[in-house]
C-alpha cells in the first residue's frame, strides 16, 4: 500500500478513507514510511511529528474533503502550535523554539481532515530562490539530487514529487511557489493578493508580496485545497477581493472558451537576464498545444510596463526593509538583540539596508509599485489589450546546481537569484494570481511554464490548467529519488 499511496494525490486518497477502503492511520503510517525512505537523501523534511502525526489521525475530524490525508507543512509562511518554528534560521534552531498557536491557514488545513506529518525545509526567512540553509544545510531535488529543488519552499516541493506526501504547504513572495514547482515538476498556484488570509500574525507581508497556498501534483488537488484555504478573516487587509462565483474544482470541468493569450518567452523583463534556450523552447512547445489542441488564440505580446527597470529598484527596497523588519520580529522571538552573527550574511546585508530606508522612501517605494502595478493588470482590461492570460517561462534557467546561490554571499546572492526570479517577482508586485505547470522536461529535468490571469481570476487559470493536464499529463513522472 505505501508504493500506491506513493502515487495517489490528495484527492484519491481521501477518496480510499471515505470509501472505507483505508483508514487515516493507514495513510499517516504509510507517508510516514516513504519519509524514513527517501527523506535522508533529500533533507526536505527537518521536523517530525510522528507521534502527534498519528495521535490526531486516530481522534481528527470524522468528515472534511480531505479527512486522514498526510501532508506536510513549510517551516516558514505559519506557524504551528507546539511545533519548531525556526525560519530557516540557526539561533531559533539552537534556541529550540516553540510556537504557541497555528496559523489560519494551518488551522482550516487541519479543520479540513488534513493531518501534518512534519515541517520542511527553508532557507532563512525565504529570502533566496534556493533552499540551502546554514541551519538545516541543502535540501535536494529528487529529479537531480546535485541540484537545488528551488526556493523558498523548496523541502515542500521535493517531498511532494518524490512521493513523500501528495500535497505540502508553501509560500511565495517572489516565485517560492511557483519556482520550487517548476524545478520539481509540480503544479504550483499562487493565488491573488487576499485570496487566502496570513492571520492572525501578518495582515500582509513584503507589503502585500507574498501569498500562501500549496504545491501539488495535480490541478485538482490545487483547486480542492484553494477551496478550503480561499477567504478573508475579519481585519485582514485586503478582504475585498472578489469571492470565487462557485468552488475552483467545479472549475475544472468548465469551458475556458477561446482564451486570447499573450506570450513572453525569448526574453526576460527588462531584460534582466538572459532565458536559456531550454526555457524559451518549453513555453513555446506549450503554446503549440493551446494553440492547435486547445484552440486558443496565441500571440506574442505583453505588457509594456514589464519592461520598467522601476520595478526592480523599488522591489529591492521593499524587500530590504521588509528583512529589517523581520530581523526584529526575531530579536523579540529570541528575546534579545541580534548582532551579525545571528543570521546568515546575505539577511544581515539586507536587514542593514533596510535600515538606512527612510520612512518617506519606503512609502514611496510601496506607492511606485502600486502605481506600476496598475500600468500592468491594464493590459488584461478589455481597453487596455483584451487579453485573458499571459505565458512565460517560470524561470529563465533549468534548476539551479547546489551552491550557485549561497546565503554567505552577501554581495552576489541577489545577482545570482535573478535568473529563477525575473519572470516571477513582478506578479508578486501586482498580486495577479500566477502558476506554474511542469509541460517539458530537459536533460532529466523539469521545465516549468508560468501562466498569469487578471487580478481575481484563478478560475480562468484552473480551467485551462485541466485542460493541459488532459492533453499533457505529467503525474506518471517519476523523477531518480521517489518513494
Amino acid at each position: 500500500m505505501t508504493d500506491d499511496l506513493a502515487v495517489l494525490d490528495a484527492t484519491a486518497q481521501a477518496a480510499l478513507v471515505r470509501d472505507g477502503k483505508s483508514s487515516p492511520r493507514e495513510l499517516v503510517d504509510a507517508a510516514l514510511a516513504r519519509v524514513d525512505a527517501v527523506n535522508g537523501e533529500l533533507n526536505a523534511v527537518i521536523h517530525r511529528r510522528d507521534d502527534r502525526a498519528r495521535a490526531e489521525a486516530d481522534a481528527g475530524p470524522r468528515d472534511g474533503p480531505f479527512r486522514g490525508v498526510p501532508i506536510l507543512v513549510k517551516d516558514l509562511d505559519g506557524s504551528l502550535a507546539g511545533e519548531p518554528l525556526h525560519l530557516g534560521n540557526r539561533m531559533l534552531r539552537d534556541l529550540g523554539y516553540v510556537a504557541d498557536h497555528d496559523s489560519y491557514l494551518f488551522a482550516r488545513l487541519r479543520a479540513a481532515g488534513c493531518v501534518i506529518v512534519g515541517k520542511t525545509n527553508t532557507p532563512e526567512l525565504g529570502l533566496l530562490p534556493t533552499t540551502e540553509s546554514q541551519a538545516y544545510g541543502p535540501a535536494r531535488n529528487p529529479w537531480d539530487v546535485t541540484r537545488s529543488p528551488g526556493g523558498s519552499s523548496g523541502g515542500s516541493a521535493a517531498a511532494v514529487a518524490s512521493g513523500m506526501v501528495p500535497f505540502a504547504h508553501a509560500g511565495d513572495g517572489g516565485g517560492s511557489i511557483r519556482i520550487p514547482a517548476s524545478a520539481c515538476g509540480l503544479f504550483g498556484l499562487k493565488p491573488s493578493r487576499g485570496r487566502i488570509s496570513l492571520g492572525p500574525d501578518d495582515g500582509e507581508a513584503w507589503a502585500g508580496l507574498v501569498a500562501r497556498h500549496v504545491v501539488t501534483r495535480s490541478v485538482r488537488d490545487s483547486a480542492a485545497v484553494l477551496d478550503v484555504l480561499g477567504g478573508a478573516v475579519l481585519g485582514d487587509p485586503y478582504g475585498a477581493v472578489a469571492p470565487p462565483a462557485r468552488s475552483y474544482v467545479e472549475e475544472l470541468g468548465a469551458d475556458p472558451g477561446q482564451l486570447r493569450i499573450g506570450v513572453l518567452s525569448a526574453r526576460s523583463p527588462a531584460s534582466l537576464v538572459e532565458v536559456d534556450t531550454a526555457c524559451t523552447a518549453a513555453t513555446d512547445e506549450a503554446m503549440v498545444q493551446v494553440e492547435k489542441v486547445c484552440g486558443h488564440a496565441v500571440e506574442y505580446a505583453f505588457p509594456d510596463a514589464l519592461d520598467d527597470i522601476e520595478l526592480l529598484v523599488h522591489f529591492t527596497t521593499v524587500l530590504a526593509a521588509s528583512t529589517a523588519y523581520d530581523l526584529r520580529n526575531l530579536a523579540a522571538m529570541a528575546g534579545r538583540a541580534l548582532g551579525c552573527d545571528d543570521v546568515e550574511p546575505f539577511t544581515w546585508a539586507q536587514a542593514e539596508l533596510g535600515r538606512a530606508v527612510t520612512a518617506e522612501a519606503y512609502i514611496e517605494a510601496v506607492e511606485s509599485l502600486r502605481a506600476w502595478s496598475r500600468r500592468v493588470v491594464r493590459w488584461w482590461e478589455p481597453d487596455g489589450g483584451g487579453f485573458d492570460l499571459l505565458v512565460t517561462p517560470t524561470m529563465a534557467k533549468p534548476p539551479a546546481t547546489l551552491g550557485e546561490i549561497r546565503g554567505d554571499d552577501a554581495d552576489g546572492a541577489l545577482l545570482a537569484a535573478t535568473p529563477y526570479a525575473a519572470f516571477t517577482v513582478p506578479f508578486n508586485v501586482t498580486g495577479q494570481p500566477a502558476m506554474s505547470m511542469p509541460l517539458a522536461w530537459n536533460d532529466g529535468l523539469p521545465i516549468g511554464v508560468q501562466f498569469v490571469a487578471a487580478p481575481g481570476r484563478e478560475d480562468v487559470l484552473f480551467r485551462l490548467a485541466a485542460q493541459l493536464e488532459a492533453v499533457h499529463p505529467w503525474i506518471e513522472r517519476r523523477p531518480h529519488v521517489h518513494a
